[in-house]
């Protein structure tokens, strides 16, 4: 027995002397036959030992029958020996601050972010990290995409939940924070009081009273309730809502003379640009004029740092939304709908207008849905149907209906938002719902574009490439089973699902004159013979793939 294994059964043998009072920490490395050995004393671990009170006896433990005086085990190069002694005190375990780090991460690893499909540590989501074994002190810093991320507080928890769990941690501090704002980007010079925005979103329907406006005030709301930096800009000059809607102690735009900037209103919290707020007059202007007056509103307005700032569009496709579009860089934008079928027509002429501008459409929020009535039977007065046929011809991934409800537009006409009077109400839920899906698909965009679909010519075949939907490695789709899938209502029967269109219909030569992006879930197709095809990513992860190889003889078929 060389003379290092004689020291260290000597050491075990102490402490079997002990009556259950263990050291701390036992000797930290051992040299036996050149190897290295970590004897590791953890309070933790199950016993089978036993104390009779005041007799002072006790079975001898399983840890002392394997390494007793009488006998020692077999040593090895690979050999770990652990030791497991009953103790009052907690014991701390040899682990270096390098180690230690290594650990954390691996158990901060098996918190998964649900938007991004990766681990928050390999989403750079964890700063700061610092271990103390000695103390068993952990402290890091968990830095989100945006302050109002929804679900903020269950990352928090796992955190601490799953790093206390390492048998030498006694304290966890997690603090929590967002990544520092990306403003947008200077254009020309135009963005003046833009420039610390981190996002702009568009709340849209094109067609008149549908509630637009009361979807855009509770949605800003609902988004500085999620711990946002927001503002509001009512784009509607000749019917501004936002006076109504809000009730700010200042009540009038006043302009820095030295700055020559415009200082928003405020109210709860929230920033507020209205030409209601510039003074009383009337809006008679023509087009050119109005556009001007937006433009100016809307740069010049000493925002501040906002990491949403909500834009209410007024109705229509005309030069305010064109002017709006080209003036800012929009995040997302949300589209607003009715039940009905006349609400459809003019909210698809404004998801077109967001595809050619390269606005990306994050969810549909159909308003007055439903109400619950007094019998516990949920009625549909405006009927269904419209809110999932622009979700699925558009390629819209979400979809939030809101129901009828005298509070929401008494809350609206009272001048404070629903959702800041009654934050507990089921409309409340809806726009919490609703700020979440915003947050995550602003996230999702602003982490880059992944998914891509393209037409290879020397293939004849759609290269499809679609990570966010299981599929990272490129694939080839044929041009006619692409159309043949179509989901549209020109191909389905919207009341009743029954397909109209027929695989004969479609030539198996069919090919696309061009393929453009369509927010974040589809790409726009143009045919040759002049047909549009709105196709989300979802539906080409389904289809059939081709085989390289083969894909130039199956376009001949």
């Amino acid at each position: 027995m060389t003379l290092a294994k004689t020291a260290l059964q000597g050491e075990l043998q102490q402490l079997h002397l002990f009556r259950g009072i263990a050291p701390q920490r036992l000797s930290s490395r051992q040299c036996v036959n050149q190897a290295v050995f970590h004897v590791n004393i953890r309070a933790s671990a199950p016993l089978s030992t036993s104390a009779t009170a005041g007799s002072g006896t006790r079975k001898a433990s399983s840890a002392n029958q394997a390494f007793g005086a009488a006998e020692c085990p077999r040593w090895s190069a690979e050999s770990r020996l652990s030791a497991a002694v009953s103790t009052s005190e907690p014991s701390t375990l040899l682990v270096t601050p390098e180690a230690g780090k290594e650990q954390v991460l691996r158990e901060l690893a098996r918190i998964i972010d649900p938007d991004f499909g990766q681990d928050i540590v390999s989403c750079g989501f964890v700063k700061n990290l610092a271990v103390d074994p000695d103390a068993g002190r952990v402290q890091f810093t968990l830095e989100l995409t945006t302050p109002a991320c929804p679900i903020k507080d269950e990352f928090e928890r796992k955190a601490h939940q799953y790093v206390s769990q390492l048998d030498w941690v006694s304290q966890v501090d997690v603090s929590m924070t967002a990544q520092p704002q990306r403003p947008l980007a200077p254009d020309d010079g135009r963005l003046g009081g833009l420039k610390e925005v981190s996002h702009v979103i568009a709340v849209s329907s094109c067609k008149g009273g549908v509630g637009k406006s009361t979807v855009a005030v509770n949605l800003a709301y609902t988004l500085a309730q999620m711990g946002a930096k927001v503002g509001i800009f009512d784009a509607d000059v000749y019917g501004p809502s936002l006076p109504t809607m809000a009730s700010p102690e200042v009540r009038v735009l006043v302009m820095d003379p030295e700055t020559r900037t415009i200082n928003p209103t405020e109210y709860e919290g929230v920033k507020l640009v209205s030409f209601g707020f510039a003074g009383q007059g009337s809006a008679i202007m023509r087009g050119p004029m109005v556009s001007g007056v937006i433009q100016q509103l809307l740069t010049t307005a000493n925002w501040g740092k906002l990491d949403y700032l909500i834009v209410d569009f007024p109705p229509g496709t005309g030069d305010i939304q064109l002017t709006l579009c080209q003036t800012v860089q929009f995040s997302a934008a949300v589209i607003v709908t009715t039940p009905q079928k006349l609400a459809f027509v003019d909210v698809a002429k404004g998801i077109r207008m967001f595809a050619r501008m390269a606005v990306p459409c994050a969810a549909v929020a159909e308003n007055m849905s439903f109400f619950d009535g007094h019998d516990g039977t949920r009625y549909h007065p405006f009927g269904t149907g419209s809110g999932d046929r622009v979700q699925a011809d558009f390629g819209i991934p979400h979809l939030v209906r809101f129901p009828i409800l005298p509070e929401l537009s008494a809350a609206g006409d009272g001048g404070r938002p629903l959702v800041v009077s009654d934050p507990a109400s089921q409309t409340a839920e809806a726009f919490m719902e609703l700020g979440a899906i915003v947050v995550r698909e602003v996230a999702k965009l602003q982490r880059a574009q992944r998914n891509s679909v393209r037409y290879d010519e020397d293939l004849k075949a759609f290269a499809v490439r679609l990570p966010d939907a299981g599929r990272p490695e490129e694939f080839f789709l044929h041009p006619a089973v692409v159309r043949r899938n179509d989901t549209s209502a020109r191909s389905i029967n919207e009341w009743t699902g029954e397909r109209m269109l027929r695989d004969e219909d479609v030539a198996d030569d069919v090919a696309p004159a061009s393929v453009q992006p369509l927010g974040n879930y589809a790409v726009q197709i143009s045919w040759q013979d002049g047909l549009n095809q709105v196709a989300p990513f979802e539906l080409l992860a389904r289809l059939p793939a081709l085989d390289p190889s083969l894909a130039v003889a199956a376009s001949h078929l």
